[in-house]
């Protein structure tokens, strides 16, 4: 086994020594982490060139063949009108022999932020069109795929969800949570081939590869992933540490929902070690731009939504999960659904006593003063997402609440001060994947998307050591993985990226243009320009 010295570069640890200037390898992992006079012998040497290195990065709430697939759909996050998203989607039609798809387009595009099929009829009318919202809790269609998926206006709203109406009682080609989920998702999860679902996967981790992550937690997994993933694993074309939340929807009836639970453990048990199933997840409320996030005080328009997952449903899952040893991640973006939250892991804790655990809250973006204190208390992690705070997509989410609620907008530096696990993620592909473009975001509250925007609370931006703490080693705890890796510290794994600039230095803006020269995992270079 060689034992190999990297030397002539700034490695930032994530460690209470928070820089070394050499690192040997052995195998695996880190023999050693500190000054090159004090490195033992290697058998060989490879000079960095002066360049930064960092732990590689954990994506700590990601959804891989989503991501994958969004890879080879239509980008249309920066389609900032109606017209130009039309555009795009007629240009798509005319490179495609069938069904459209597109994804990330914002609600502040569209006249009166209401998305029609007759808008998308007016361009592309003779095949199904599937937009994906920026939250990827909506879909917009045409007229074509409300008939491709049989909806009418006789079709009944799911639980948790909302097929749009109008007057007459006609579908108008939005379909709100669960109803995109039950509907589009499902069609097109029906209609996928394996050939399709391995190109997805293939997409998805070289551009993790090339973008310096490591490690990835999968956060709504379900057997067509397991599958294509382990298909991936048994090719040698997974190179990334996969971890993975089972999917459980609330069904409306208990013993269908705590038998998923089940199923989330019979996974967990028999997952193979390239791809571990941890936990499950399930999904609390929608999102402050589409009004669908479950929040204490009505909308700027009056309106509210209810949680997707009511009280009584909700604790027999999270006792039963928290039983079989999972660890249960919820989603939750209001200030009332993560309140539910915490409720449930409070009771799960008093129905089956107190042990180690480390469950998690996904998003947070707006949650009620304390809320942070009181994760700190039972231990819960708050896992976030910077690039959520990108300015260039703020104005929506702050219309939408219309009053003070938006001064406390993914506030932060209030789970640091309280003492909660803070683990950093992107989401994608609800955002962009890239972990440095994510950094910046953390560390300015400036735009990765459009860097003429002015930053919004840039009182809560963090120092970029902390951000990429919280991105690299929190996001390796956050799953359990922090004895381990996450860190450059000798015994741990040797993951790391090596930028071809030098942000601490140079300035955070040097992170929009950074490229990641060498990704290794486990001590063997997986990306390399």
């Amino acid at each position: 086994m060689t034992r190999t010295l990297y030397r002539n570069a700034r490695f930032f640890t994530a460690d209470d020594n928070a820089w070394a200037d050499a690192v040997v390898v052995d195998g695996a992992e880190f023999a050693f982490v500190g000054t090159e006079s004090d490195a033992p012998p290697s058998d060989a040497v490879v000079d960095l060139g002066g360049r930064v290195v960092l732990p590689g990065f954990t994506d700590a709430h990601t959804h891989l063949l989503m991501m994958g697939e969004a890879l080879g759909q239509i980008g249309l996050t920066d389609a900032r009108s109606l017209d130009e998203i039309q555009r795009r989607v007629a240009q798509a039609r005319e490179n495609s022999a069938g069904v459209v798809r597109g994804r990330g387009w914002l609600f502040d595009a569209i006249p009166g932020g209401a998305p029609t099929a007759a808008m998308i009829d007016a361009v592309v009318a003779d095949v199904p069109v599937y937009l994906d919202a920026n939250d990827y809790h909506s879909c917009w269609v045409n007229t074509a795929a409300l008939e491709e998926l049989g909806i009418t206006r006789d079709t009944p709203d799911p639980i948790g969800g909302r097929i749009e109406r109008d007057a007459d009682g006609e579908p108008t080609g939005m379909l709100y949570e669960t109803a995109a989920q039950q509907y589009a998702w499902a069609h097109r999860d029906a209609t996928t081939t394996d050939a399709q679902r391995d190109a997805a996967v293939q997409r998805v981790v070289e551009a993790y590869l090339a973008a310096g992550v490591t490690g990835a937690v999968d956060m709504a997994f379900d057997g067509l992933a397991l599958e294509a993933l382990e298909r991936a694993e048994r090719r040698g074309g997974l190179p990334l540490r996969i971890a993975a939340h089972w999917f459980v929807s609330n069904t409306g009836d208990d013993a269908l929902n705590l038998a998923q639970v089940a199923e989330a453990a019979e996974r967990a048990a028999t997952a193979s070690n390239a791809v571990r199933v941890v936990g499950i997840k399930l999904v609390l409320d929608g999102t402050i731009d589409a009004c669908t996030a479950a929040m204490r005080a009505p909308y700027a328009d009056g309106t509210n939504a209810a949680p997707i997952w009511p009280a009584d449903r909700l604790l027999p899952v999270v006792a039963a999960a928290d039983a079989a040893g999972l660890q249960i991640a919820l989603h939750a973006i209001g200030d009332e659904a993560s309140t539910l939250a915490l409720d449930a892991i409070e009771h799960a804790i008093t129905v089956n006593g107190h042990r180690a655990r480390r469950h998690r809250i996904e998003h947070l973006e707006y949650a009620a003063p304390g809320t942070a204190e009181r994760m700190a208390r039972l231990g819960v992690t708050a896992s976030m997402q910077p690039v959520h705070a990108d300015p260039a997509i703020f104005a929506n989410w702050a219309a939408q609440l219309g009053d003070d609620r938006a001064d406390r907008a993914f506030a932060w530096p209030e789970y640091e001060d309280a003492g909660a696990l803070l683990a950093f993620s992107t989401d994608a592909p609800t955002a962009p994947h890239a972990a440095l473009a994510n950094m910046y975001v953390a560390a300015t509250r400036a735009s990765a998307l459009d860097p003429e925007a002015p930053a919004v609370h840039p009182h809560f931006a963090l120092p970029l050591e902390r951000a990429i703490a919280h991105a690299t080693r929190d996001a390796a705890a956050s799953i359990g993985d922090g004895d381990w890796r996450g860190r450059m510290v000798a015994g741990h794994a040797a993951d790391f990226a090596v930028l071809d600039v030098d942000p601490f230095s140079e300035g955070e803006s040097s992170l929009l243009t950074a490229r990641v020269l060498r990704t290794v995992i486990a001590g063997q270079t997986a990306h390399e320009l």
